[in-house]
């Protein structure tokens, strides 16, 4: 069963529908699967359940809009926050169609401009629109990637990290001029540049060369005077200052608030800018995201991760019990943006069994507003499987919480087969939102178990530290326990579970091939990773070069570390068919599947290797995801259903 196949390029789908006239009414119960076999959705109804927002809300500086981007058109759309219909500005994004938090389109402070990156003269540069005029400028040609920017208060400038010279250092544009200066430069990585309120000092993020220590520096627009403001150690930033993110001064600009990893936990702090200890604003065994100052300075918005459950929360800037504002029923509220007045605040909100949309929420009655509508019409949220949330044993003495999705669509009183779907990172976390691909194969028979194993964000730093330095064996462990809790459940048989995920989730699906050849009936591992020597001599990707040189130590003492992590060097002992999925054609590329393909085929391996067009190594194009997925079923579908009865005991390498 040797296969290697290259998917032509398919014809797009119809678009999803944008904008449903009704609302989401029916309710679900925590008893998990719900949905009936005449109800389970199709392909193309579960692909069209996708969320119509996506970045961050901003609100306007007069409070009429709420700027936002959408994720189906790609392009920017304005919204009044008493609702209606969204207005879609003329700006032309580019090629990119996305941006990373930090490069989000802004609002300048008067609301004379927005902001925003482009590449559509070539390389990404930053643009200015007038939403009074329609006046459109090139700020910058600097020719590199712009990480983050903000505007000054006074609306004279903007501050931007740029790599012109292959390094982020910090620059400021002038808009009336469209002067251009850099204002630092250092080997090291200077990123996600702010203001103090009198427009007079910028304060930007230095990373050390592991990116696990973060200085913030203050410095005057002209570049002197730099200082020291704070310093943060032990807090591994995987996106080149993305998780620290943005330093953020207090209007009165007397505090910083930052976050920090100091306490285990991911909380934010407060500085004075004038130096001295910093202090929790909220302490927490919880993870904290996305903080924002009130307009008065009085207090600060921001939300809590509590097992995947994402509340939206405010607290005193000068201490005391947060008051919890959204606290989303088996969801994940995110990106909150205060109101000019301080008196609402705008976030995102996600669950289970519903896409992502805008609201707004009022701070006198907590009364929140839905504001999009991505769900289409056709009832489609009370025809998804609601998850259980459970926890299972694993070694160490670890408990693993994962989400559970019992089948529905199968053979009446026939056991189903099981299906562990493992995140990416390995340091990223399954939480309360919607699982399109996870939907599609409990709609048709499976259990599918979503475990946050060792090393997942969102417990605590111990545990996300757990599997360093053992990448493919301890948190391997988590994985085969997770099997094995599968096995318990009544409605699964045991003799039919399979293995798939995406990333971190296609190497864990590798290891297990090769490390555990007798625990899975079928894996499926998604754009994964099988040997990190060759990937340091061939990509060397400098984003994921720092992450393995920090859980699995610096690459020139630590080689046997990253061999014993990497699954293609007991490739001899797979004995699980294995259907690799993989993207090609688009920059930045992979070869790392078809490596693993090649040393399954050395070795007379059973394996199929498909690969889908116009792709990066991941699978993100619809089209391509409608039939990897119908693949993915086929593949399942043969080993994890078939009528087979295998008598022969294996003998174990």
């Amino acid at each position: 069963m040797t296969s290697y196949r290259k998917r032509a390029a398919a014809r797009p789908m119809a678009a999803a529908t944008a904008w449903s006239a009704a609302l989401f009414l029916a309710t679900v119960t925590a008893t998990g699967a719900h949905a009936q076999k005449a109800d389970i959705l199709t392909i193309d109804q579960l692909l069209s359940i996708e969320s119509v927002v996506s970045g961050s809300p901003a609100w306007s500086p007069d409070g009429s809009g709420i700027l936002f981007q959408s994720s189906l058109s790609g392009g920017l759309m304005t919204l009044s926050p008493d609702g209606g219909f969204p207005t879609r500005l003329p700006i032309d994004l580019g090629s990119s169609g996305h941006f990373l938090a930090s490069q989000m389109p802004g609002w300048s402070p008067n609301g004379n401009w927005i902001s925003y990156v482009s590449d559509k003269g070539g390389s990404p540069e930053i643009w200015v629109w007038s939403p009074r005029d329609g006046t459109e400028m090139q700020l910058t040609n600097l020719g590199g990637r712009i990480n983050s920017m903000t505007w000054s208060p006074d609306e004279r400038s903007i501050a931007f990290a740029g790599d012109r010279y292959g390094n982020y250092d910090i620059w400021t544009v002038e808009v009336a001029t469209r002067r251009v200066r850099r204002i630092s430069n250092d080997k090291l990585y200077e990123v996600f540049p702010t203001w103090t309120p009198d427009s007079q000092r910028i304060l930007y993020v230095r990373l050390n060369d592991t990116w696990e220590d973060h200085d913030v520096i203050e410095v005057a627009p002209d570049g002197t005077g730099a200082r020291t403001v704070l310093q943060d150690t032990d807090f591994f930033d995987y996106g080149a200052g993305t998780t620290f993110a943005y330093p953020r001064v207090s209007p009165d600009g007397s505090q910083i608030l930052f976050r920090s990893h100091r306490s285990g936990w991911i909380n934010y702090w407060l500085a004075p800018s004038g130096g001295g200890e910093p202090r929790p604003i909220a302490a927490a065994e919880a993870d904290q995201s996305s903080a924002a100052w009130s307009p008065d300075g009085s207090m600060i918005a921001y939300t809590e991760n509590h097992n995947g459950h994402h509340d939206l929360r405010v607290v005193s800037a000068d201490g005391g019990k947060p008051r919890v504002l959204v606290s989303p029923d088996g969801g994940v509220a995110s990106s909150p943006s205060w109101s000019p007045d301080g008196g609402s605040i705008a976030y995102l909100k996600a669950d289970l069994v519903n896409p992502q949309d805008l609201y707004v929420v009022s701070l006198e009655d907590g009364h929140s507003r839905q504001l999009t509508y991505s769900m289409p019409a056709g009832n489609f949220g009370a025809r998804l499987i609601l998850p259980e949330k459970v926890h299972y044993p694993s070694t160490d003495g670890y408990s693993i919480p994962a989400y559970l999705y019992r089948p529905v669509g199968g053979p009446a009183g026939e056991r189903a087969p099981g299906i562990l779907w493992i995140h990416g990172g390995p340091t990223s976390q399954f939480n309360d939102t919607f699982q399109q691909h996870v939907q599609f194969f409990a709609q048709r028979g499976y259990a599918v178990l979503l475990p946050n194993i060792r090393g997942s964000s969102g417990y605590g730093k111990t545990f996300a530290d757990a599997n360093n330095n053992c990448w493919g064996h301890c948190d391997l462990e988590d994985v085969l326990a997770g099997a094995d809790f599968l096995k318990t459940q009544p409605e699964v048989d045991p003799d039919r579970i399979g293995l798939t995920g995406t990333s971190y989730g296609g190497v864990m699906s590798m290891y297990a091939a090769s490390f555990a050849p007798d625990a899975f009936r079928a894996i499926v591992p998604g754009s994964g990773y099988g040997d990190w020597i060759h990937f340091y001599h061939g990509e060397n990707e400098l984003r994921h070069i720092k992450l393995l040189e920090h859980e699995l130590g610096p690459f020139e003492t630590s080689q046997d570390v990253w061999r014993n992590s990497s699954a293609i060097y007991e490739i001899d002992k797979v004995s699980t068919p294995i259907f690799m999925v993989h993207g090609e054609g688009r920059y930045p590329g992979s070869d790392q599947s078809e490596i693993f393909a090649r040393a399954l085929e050395n070795f007379y391996k059973p394996f199929e290797y498909t690969t889908y067009p116009n792709e990066n190594y991941y699978v993100y194009g619809k089209a391509n995801r409608r039939q990897m997925l119908h693949d993915m079923l086929d593949f399942f579908g043969r080993f994890l259903k078939d009528e087979m009865v295998d008598t022969g005991e294996r003998t174990k390498p």
